[in-house]
């Protein structure tokens, strides 16, 4: 490579670094992009928590019919198209957290930091004329610049004297600090959902009380999704039930759990509910939903049958299971059974549709020429599994949010002092609390003219 092309080519590198610099960073920097893109961000935020996530086609098209149109504009097809069935993992998403990531990185050095250098550099100030110009100022007739001293370290100031009649204190370099401590905390949450978004996943199951299970019906992952961590264990539901209300409505549903190692081994067994799920190996186990997975019935003397229940359509009237027991070995003859929770009642209806009789679990009843037996009415657990592996970087990002938001109610107040041969000059300045900084400097003026 010649002198000639490394020079052109610095030359270039030099022209797109000054408009970098001149152009696009004082675009990046700028609040208002910082407070539209956060705006945006917090809106599709909502979106993504009011519309389903992850759901079928199907879903979305029964729930979002084109006519009529929810806002006269959101339909299945717009959801679909614009990603708003997946927002937290669209291009479009990440890209404004991405963005939004930037804007406030470039902020801290461009802004903050530069602010906090200039806040630690600082000068004596050796002529009576400075300190008219500070926001807060005095003179004393008479005073000694070593009381003050021995005031300011009392009130917790970091004071510097050169010779013996110059002064400068200052405390609160902490608040400082908050802002760009508020920015790293932020940067950290948005690198948290993004790493979530990419490498987290989200699946559904519902499992009989009893059944053993490997997580299979995985409805969202990331591109970087590592779904290996499922394979080498297995997760058993002991047991499914649920707690009413004396009224008769669900107080709590309940699954006991055991979670197998890939030798069919107990690692680890809890009970989970609503608002306490199960958490092992990175992913977690929330109780959402309830169903009626089997009915176990008996004939005369026979071995004890468990036959699928269904969900019947009952056009949004409530949730109901049923299934047919044939009680003829030819399969000509039989009832059906319906339930509608998991308190032992069922109801038995003949093919033509007419009651036959109400039973409770452990009860028998005569259909057909046989004693049918209700058993049990076995549950099924619905249960949503996530992996997320970007929350505790998201709670660390929280974590110093919080703390930086803290740090920044501390005021960062300075106050400087000179001493002549008739005069005891003083002044001061502070970022906020004003009037608590004012009175402050009064109590200093009179402790000094006081000793």
């Amino acid at each position: 490579m010649t002198e000639n092309s490394v020079s052109t080519e610095l030359n270039w590198w030099s022209a797109l670094g000054r408009f970098l610099r001149g152009e696009i960073l004082p675009v990046i920097t700028d609040l208002r992009l910082a407070i539209i893109l956060l705006l945006l961000i917090a809106v599709f935020s909502v979106s993504g928590t009011v519309i389903e996530q992850g759901q079928s086609p199907g879903f979305y098209q029964a729930n979002y019919p084109e006519s009529p149109a929810l806002f006269g504009f959101l339909t299945w097809k717009v959801i679909q198209v614009v990603g708003l069935d997946h927002v937290y993992r669209t291009w479009w998403f990440l890209g404004l957290l991405i963005l939004f990531g930037v804007s406030l990185t470039a902020c801290t050095f461009t802004r903050q930091l530069p602010a906090l250098k200039t806040a630690r550099r600082w000068q004596y100030y050796q002529e009576p004329r400075k300190f008219q110009k500070l926001a807060l100022s005095g003179e004393l007739d008479h005073g000694s610049l070593q009381v003050l001293k021995e005031i300011l370290q009392h009130r917790r100031y970091q004071v510097f004297q050169e010779k013996d009649h110059i002064l400068y204190a200052r405390k609160g370099m902490i608040g400082r600090i908050g802002p760009i401590v508020v920015h790293v905390g932020i940067v950290t949450i948005l690198l948290g959902g993004i790493w979530g978004a990419m490498t987290g996943f989200m699946a559904q199951e519902m499992i009989s009380s009893g059944d053993t299970f490997q997580v299979k019906n995985i409805i969202d992952a990331g591109p970087w999704a590592n779904t290996a961590v499922l394979q080498n264990w297995s997760v058993r539901v002991n047991r499914f039930w649920i707690d009413y209300t004396p009224i008769g409505g669900i107080d709590q549903f309940y699954s006991d759990m055991s979670v197998l190692n890939g030798q069919g081994e107990e690692v680890d067994h809890q009970k989970i509910f609503v608002n306490q799920p199960l958490r092992y190996g990175g992913v977690t186990f929330y109780q959402t939903d309830w169903g009626i997975a089997s009915v176990r019935i008996k004939f005369n003397n026979s071995p004890i049958f468990q036959l699928p229940m269904a969900m019947l359509d009952t056009q949004g009237r409530g949730r109901i299971w049923g299934t047919w027991i044939p009680t003829k070995p030819d399969l000509s003859e039989g009832v059906s059974v319906i339930a509608k929770d998991l308190q032992g009642m069922v109801l038995i209806y003949d093919a033509a549709g007419k009651l036959v009789d109400t039973v409770r679990t452990g009860m028998s009843t005569q259909v057909n020429g046989v004693s049918l037996k209700v058993v049990d009415v076995v549950g099924s657990t619905g249960l949503q599994i996530k992996c997320d592996p970007g929350v505790p970087v998201v709670y660390a990002g929280f974590a110093l949010l919080m703390l930086g938001a803290a740090m920044s109610y501390f005021s960062h107040s300075q106050i400087w002092a000179l001493q002549t041969s008739d005069r005891l000059y003083i002044g001061g300045k502070t970022n906020r609390a004003q009037v608590a900084f004012e009175q402050e400097v009064l109590q200093i003026l009179e402790g000094v003219s006081s000793r």
